[in-house]
């Protein structure tokens, strides 16, 4: 059964750049996390950046 696709070529592409940009800043504070030294508990905010940059890319390559 073919899938439907409810976004077109624009929304994947800004759902590709989103997801980009989320693993970036991902990489990024977890760098300064790591190298900052800070506490164990406060490198859990890398979840939300890579969640967020995950789901980007997952809903494009999904075309949901």
């Amino acid at each position: 059964m073919p899938v439907a696709s409810n976004i077109g070529a624009i929304g994947r592409r800004r759902r590709y750049i989103v997801g980009a940009v989320g693993l970036v800043a991902g990489v990024a504070l977890a760098a300064a996390l790591v190298l900052g030294h800070a506490p164990l508990g406060s490198r859990f905010l890398v979840f939300v950046p890579f969640a967020l940059g995950a789901l980007g890319i997952l809903q494009a390559r999904g075309q949901t």
